[in-house]
């Protein structure tokens, strides 16, 4: 029982932290389509990082040990990546359909943990994994099985999206060793640093200067953005990746409260059918009782 208290507030955490970046992915959704997919992707992460650095240097921030900066930059560069093939996906398909695509990388990071951190899979995380890859699967063939869905359109965005899955599988199990190196505010600091440097190579050739109207979604991104990261930051500090990572899955429910919101996509049958399966898998996955990493 005592287990089980300590790890709620990890998840508590991790769940909000989901939603926030789901929001965020919401408005970066309207940010690509008027920028471009690269533009907002270079504004997000330099407004990001200029919002986080005062935080991490108020707080006594030091430089890292060469270790600890080996892993920061590693992450930073393949979220870079991730998150500009997958801002992309997102001017190319709607928005919940994006995500749910997404959720093969909790089912392959699982693995990823088990090999780069020593983790040991539990049954439990497994049939939470299966419940809620399964409930995706469902989703993606009510939704791109309909008519007209399948273009050339399309198909740029499900190739993006399934790169972008690829790297965020990677950036899952690297953000647990990051969390357990550094704190929130210097994980998040060089995440966003590293990412601005990642886009500012390809800026003489891609970046497209803004009109001020369109930059409001940009800076909400940003404030979103590291209002998640620093939230998850925090959970994987506290709680194995394994017990995490499931509750990747809530974000598609996030997704389709925002995608009818903003974009008024329609909740399907298919959709809350599917929808119920992520969250039995959450369910199941979390009833695990590992020992907790604290910082």
């Amino acid at each position: 029982m005592n287990d089980r208290r300590h790890i709620f507030l990890p998840m508590a955490m991790a769940l909000l932290g989901i939603g926030l970046l789901s929001l965020m992915d919401a408005y970066m959704k309207v940010a690509s389509l008027a920028l471009g997919a690269y533009t907002a992707s270079l504004l997000r992460a330099l407004l990001a990082f200029a919002f986080i650095t005062p935080v991490w240097i108020a707080g006594g921030g030091r430089w890292p040990t060469r270790e600890v900066l080996h892993i920061h930059v590693l992450r930073g560069a393949v979220g870079s990546l991730m998150a500009l093939s997958f801002f992309y996906a997102l001017t190319k398909l709607p928005l919940a359909e994006t995500i749910a695509i997404s959720f093969i990388a909790p089912v392959i990071s699982l693995y990823l943990a088990a090999a780069m951190l020593g983790e040991e899979i539990r049954r439990e995380a497994v049939w939470g994994a299966v419940l809620g890859f399964a409930g995706t699967l469902v989703i993606v063939a009510g939704r791109l099985g309909g008519e007209g869905q399948f273009n050339n359109e399309s198909l740029l965005g499900l190739s993006a999206i399934t790169v972008s899955a690829l790297l965020y599988a990677w950036n899952l199990v690297l953000q647990r060793r990051q969390a357990l190196v550094a704190r929130p505010a210097e994980v998040t600091t060089f995440y966003m640093g590293t990412a601005s440097l990642v886009y500012l190579v390809a800026a003489p050739w891609l970046f497209q200067a803004p009109a001020i109207g369109d930059m409001s979604d940009v800076v909400i991104s940003a404030v979103l953005s590291v209002g998640g990261a620093l939230t998850m930051s925090w959970a994987y500090a506290r709680a194995e990746a394994q017990v995490l990572v499931p509750l990747e899955y809530s974000g598609f429910l996030w997704a389709a409260l925002f995608g009818w919101l903003y974009f008024r996509e329609a909740v399907t049958a298919s959709t809350l059918a599917g929808a119920a399966l992520i969250v039995i898998g959450c369910w199941i996955a979390t009833q695990t009782r590992p020992e907790q990493s604290a910082i």
